[in-house]
């Protein structure tokens, strides 16, 4: 028997496959085609896998068993708070990682990818085509412009408007937003000493290699986010 706990108000539609310990609250809504993986809270009235908000697209009945869409991913241990509202993808799935904290009446819009770890604060809106790597952290009322790319571990201060690449672990903030310097917060939460996160800073800014003894998994995520494709591809 499933252990999941879905409260009899909520609508789940065909095409959805849950695994398992996830909760659902009341008066949400999860459509499909969408993918949920395993230990997920999910509260009242979040709505998930509403077709994607473009003017050409369909429109399909998804909780009368009309399927259409690229999809959506949720990964594995994440919150998603009331009002949240997740798009399917128009060309491909919609995702969110594993540990992420979607907060209330935050939107992700849809082709999204948001990566691990994530943290979107209350009313944050990602439009389409978005990119948000592991670790990164929205704050209150910030905006994302379509096709835009947050790097891992970066800061978003509240109120941001974004229309352009934001770096790794750097904080940016205002409208339009702008880099005030790096995430020596994030970086020291991760692990790292007031040395090393010098070193990092004097990594992104082009001047030097990183020592040795940076944590693996910062070693790790700069390595991909240095091998990245330009945005706008997928």
């Amino acid at each position: 028997m499933s252990s999941n706990r879905i409260h009899p108000t909520a609508v789940v539609s065909e095409g959805v496959e849950l695994g398992e310990g996830n909760v659902i609250g009341p008066y949400a809504v999860v459509l499909g085609p969408c993918r949920i993986g395993s230990g997920n809270w999910i509260a009242s009235h979040a709505c998930i896998g509403g077709p994607p908000e473009y003017r050409g697209g369909p429109h399909p009945a998804a909780w009368d068993g009309k399927l259409d869409g690229a999809g959506i991913r949720i990964g594995d241990r994440s919150v998603i708070r009331e009002f949240v509202t997740i798009n399917q993808g128009l060309r491909r799935p919609t995702i969110v990682g594993d540990e992420s904290y979607l907060m209330t009446k935050s939107h992700v819009g849809h082709d999204a990818v948001l990566g691990e770890a994530v943290t979107v604060a209350c009313g944050v809106l990602i439009g389409g085509h978005c990119e948000v790597w592991t670790l990164a952290n929205l704050g209150l009322g910030t905006v994302l412009h379509q096709f835009v790319r947050i790097g891992p571990g970066a800061m978003v201060g509240m109120g941001s408007v974004v229309r352009k690449e934001v770096g790794a672990f750097l904080v940016t903030l205002g409208n339009p937003a702008r880099t005030v310097g790096v995430n020596r917060v994030g970086l020291s939460r991760q692990g790292c000493s007031d040395d090393q996160i010098t070193a990092i800073e004097e990594h992104l800014r082009g001047g030097a290699g990183l020592p040795d003894d940076v944590p693996a998994p910062i070693r790790s995520v700069l390595a991909q986010w240095a091998d990245r494709p330009a945005c706008g591809e997928v």
